[in-house]
């Protein structure tokens, strides 16, 4: 009877714990998960939160902080200088795609295309997803190639798939 009662319990805490999550919209859940701090402070200084906490739905390629923390150095700081915000704006608007693409979504129109997919992003440009081994991969417009690491963390406007690399607009 004890067992019977810690798996209700433990079933219980992770409907809520699911519930809330799919409540909160992606910046929400991003915010929350110590892995995107520098991809929330660079939405923050953006003033992208107000179109991330919209109705959507969006799929947000999200780099996490060491795909950051990889670039040269300065180049975060100075993406977020105010005279570096349209700069920024169109970085972080080439990770994110109109639109809700869950992974298996993803997978099923990269082998639908021939091994390549490519998506519209919101700031204009092109990533093209592909599959290598078991993972998905996105190559940016200047042929930089990233992997997805955590896939489907679901948001209440959207889904995020966490990636190892920022990946780069022409």
């Amino acid at each position: 009877m004890k067992i019977l009662k810690i798996t209700t319990v433990s079933a219980l805490l992770l409907f809520v714990a699911t519930s809330f999550a799919q409540s909160e919209t992606i910046v929400g859940v991003a915010a929350g998960n110590e892995n995107f701090t520098t991809l929330v402070t660079a939405i923050k200084a953006a003033d992208l939160v107000g179109t991330l906490n919209s109705e959507g739905p969006f799929t947000v390629f999200a780099p996490v902080n060491s795909a950051f923390d990889a670039l040269p150095d300065g180049t975060v700081e100075n993406l977020l200088k105010p005279e570096s915000k349209g700069a920024l704006t169109g970085l972080l608007t080439y990770h994110v795609v109109a639109g809700k693409y869950k992974a298996g979504d993803v997978i099923k129109a990269i082998k639908a295309n021939k091994g390549s997919f490519a998506v519209k992003t919101v700031q204009g440009g092109t990533i093209t997803l592909s599959l290598s081994v078991d993972k998905v991969m996105l190559k940016d417009e200047k042929g930089n190639m990233a992997t997805v690491v955590i896939a489907d963390v679901a948001a209440s406007n959207g889904v995020i798939h966490a990636i190892d690399t920022v990946v780069m607009p022409k």
